[in-house]
């Protein structure tokens, strides 16, 4: 999406940066999937809708009329934050989480651990997220998934660490 909306790289970020200055409420996307009772979700439909309007609307400059890359952009992680934030409550309401626990890269996003965690809160579960600086990706994830196996005394069944294992298998 950031491509398209000629905003560079990475894509994240800048996305991020580019929403910031826009307005959400300007464009309205499609939120592919919720309405289903599940706990799938897949962009390319949303994507799809955003190459679309691009293509049929154009993007505004500034103080023009019309949706600029920023409403574009803001609109766009609104649509992500709300089918994210949605899936992940509903599998957690349906394992019966107390908690919801937010990581990897996709947590560096502000705009999703701000409405993850307005929304858990409010349906009564906790919220944890690394800080920032460990959501590059999943390596915070992992370790904290890693901690509570080894804090339970557990291990892995079958997982055999080998360190000089390289890159070429077979």
């Amino acid at each position: 999406m950031a491509r398209a909306l000629g905003l560079g790289y990475p894509g994240g970020p800048a996305i991020q940066r580019a929403a910031a200055a826009g307005d959400p409420k300007k464009i309205s996307f499609p939120r592919p999937m919720l309405r289903e009772n599940n706990f799938n979700f897949s962009f390319s439909g949303l994507k799809t809708a955003v190459i679309n309007h691009i293509r049929v609307n154009g993007l505004a400059a500034s103080g023009e009329d019309g949706a600029s890359a920023e409403d574009v952009a803001a609109a766009f992680q609104e649509a992500v934050a709300d089918v994210l934030t949605e899936k992940t409550l509903r599998a957690a309401e349906d394992r019966g989480a107390r908690d919801v626990w937010l990581g990897g890269g996709v947590a560096a996003n502000k705009r999703l651990r701000e409405r993850l965690r307005e929304e858990a809160l409010r349906r009564g579960f906790g919220f944890f997220s690394p800080p920032m600086a460990l959501c590059t990706d999943n390596a915070g994830m992992i370790a904290k998934a890693g901690y509570e196996i080894y804090s339970r005394g557990g291990a892995l069944p079958g997982l055999l660490a080998n360190p000089s294992m390289g890159l070429k298998s077979g």
